[in-house]
């Protein structure tokens, strides 16, 4: 009798294997871009990321931005961006047989009419007036932290440009209802423009369509949805890619060199804290625009080109802006070329831009001046750095003093005050205000130095008094462990050079010779003064 070859019988194991068991292994096995997936999963599980406060910012932005896109695509459905006049007959009684515009009619119809369109609104509102707040945030931690140096320039450049696009899009987003504060807004901006010499008739007409209000509905939304949106999209993927090709930045510690980072697993335990805060952020935006009020269109009533609304005040990311044009002198004019040149408008212009050039340049001055073309991976603490603290400390009163001038008129009005003095008061503050910032954080840094130092030699006090045998009483200290030691050490520094010429710094201890070449040990840390 011949034989049949019977097939290979699956083993015990393979038989009792689960469904999920053999998909997860299918899965692994499969290739993306030249890498099976189980090694990417591999690596994700072995990367380690550092866990402190300062890296929640990211996440709460990319919430934000998360919000907006769901939200503003849901919106996308219902909005309609034309100027073209129309009788309202929706829900909202007072405004029956009005004559408004589409874009207003429809965005009365997303708020009354459409089941959930009033959430969905106020969500999209509360997370654009949040976004720029975030950026704002990891702006400031990534100052004051020097996260900034090589090799993560160009991350904090993207940064910049992803607070001018969030900017940009909640400004085109603010006018697109066209209601009567909003009108007041593009009213003001239009007024800007028309100031800025040779180009600003041609720019105020090619922004607005012709004669104000023309037809800026229908070209802020394609700006609104796909430039300035798609803009912050692509920056944030940029940024994110670079960040996780150089990978994490981390404060001083025991065990925290350059080249190792100390943290927890990126998988699954930052991914999982992570997604909470993401969620938790998501839920509370949801929260707040559920129960509170934002935007409310419908009492502001259809915007009109021959009206402004009384106590107007634009959104709180732009009042900097506003509190500039507030600041200038009346009478800033002059003639020239045949010319009016309104210096009420170039010079606020000009004081923004130079500011904002400075900041988005700052790391790039900061290695000029101090000469250090190091790769920085760990963090310095505040007050490591006394005079870039300063500086941040007085980029932050100048941009204040800005933002409080947005709403000089609402300040005279709530304390009973003159207009006149809040504005002087305000003027004189964004000039002296930044010199006294400066000064005073530079001296707390330092101080706050020499008590470091103090720490590392003496140890701190335990409060235990005790007698020496010459009658002497003295308090004992403590010494340090390691890992105190660690996170209080000032890094090392390099000496300043400006131009080529190599300058030692004053008052290092342990001599001269040691000055010339920089590093500084744990144990004796140098006090920065002025780098």
């Amino acid at each position: 009798m011949r034989s049949i070859a019977h097939p290979a019988r699956p083993t015990a194991d393979e038989r009792h294997r689960s469904v999920t068991d053999r998909l997860a292994e299918r899965i692994g096995n499969a290739q993306v871009f030249g890498h099976r997936v189980a090694d990417v999963w591999d690596r994700l599980r072995q990367r380690r990321v550092p866990s402190h406060w300062t890296n929640l910012f990211g996440i709460v932005t990319a919430a934000c931005i998360a919000v907006i896109v769901v939200t503003g695509i849901w919106l996308m459905v219902f909005y309609v961006p034309s100027s073209e006049p129309t009788t309202y007959t929706g829900s909202y009684a007072p405004l029956h047989g009005a004559t408004v515009s589409k874009a207003y009619a429809s965005t009365m119809l997303i708020t009354f009419d459409v089941p959930g369109g009033r959430l969905i609104r106020q969500a999209h509102h509360w997370a654009a007036l949040l976004l720029p707040a975030a950026i704002v945030l990891q702006l400031v931690t990534t100052f004051f932290t020097g996260a900034f140096r090589r090799p993560r320039r160009a991350m904090w450049v993207i940064l910049v440009l992803v607070f001018f696009a969030a900017l940009a899009g909640g400004w085109s987003g603010y006018a697109l209802p066209d209601d009567m504060l909003s009108g007041t807004g593009l009213r003001i901006v239009e007024g800007i423009v028309l100031g800025i010499p040779f180009v600003g008739t041609w720019m105020a007409s090619l922004l607005f369509g012709g004669s104000f209000p023309g037809r800026i509905i229908e070209n802020l939304y394609p700006l609104h949805i796909v430039v300035f949106t798609g803009a912050l999209l692509v920056l944030v993927v940029v940024r994110a890619v670079m960040a996780w090709r150089q990978g994490p930045p981390q404060f001083p510690g025991r065990g925290r060199t350059e080249q190792n980072i100390v943290g927890i697993p990126l998988l699954p335990t930052a991914a999982v804290r992570g997604g909470g805060l993401f969620l938790l952020v998501s839920a509370l935006l949801v929260l707040i625009s559920a129960t509170v009020v934002v935007s409310p269109v419908w009492l502001y009533g259809p915007g009109d080109p021959g009206n402004a609304g009384a106590g107007s005040q634009p959104d709180w990311y732009t009042g900097f802006l506003d509190g500039a044009l507030r600041l200038v002198p009346p009478g800033w004019e002059i003639v020239w070329l045949d010319r009016t040149w309104t210096l009420a408008v170039l010079a606020p212009l000009a004081v923004i831009g130079l500011f904002f050039a400075v900041v988005a340049t700052y790391p790039f001055l900061e290695e000029w001046v101090t000469g250090d073309r190091r790769e920085h991976h760990l963090l310095d603490r505040p007050r490591a750095s006394a005079t870039r603290t300063g500086i941040g400390v007085a980029g932050l009163i100048f941009a204040g003093v800005l933002w409080a001038a947005g709403g000089a008129d609402i300040i005279a009005t709530a304390f009973s005050l003159s207009i006149e003095g809040v504005i002087g008061t305000l003027q004189a503050a964004l000039v002296v205000g930044p010199l006294i910032g400066c000064t005073v954080a530079q001296r707390v840094c330092l101080g706050l130095q020499r008590k470091d130092r103090d720490l590392l030699e003496h140890g701190f006090e335990t409060g235990r008094i005790v007698r020496l045998p010459g009658g002497e009483y003295v308090e004992v200290h403590q010494p340090l462990d390691e890992t105190q030691r660690a996170r209080l050490a000032l890094p090392e520094r390099t000496p300043r050079r400006a131009r080529g010429i190599a300058r030692t710094r004053a008052g290092v201890t342990g001599g001269a010779a040691r000055a010339v070449t920089g590093p500084t040990t744990a144990r004796g840390p140098q006090s920065e003064k002025g780098s």
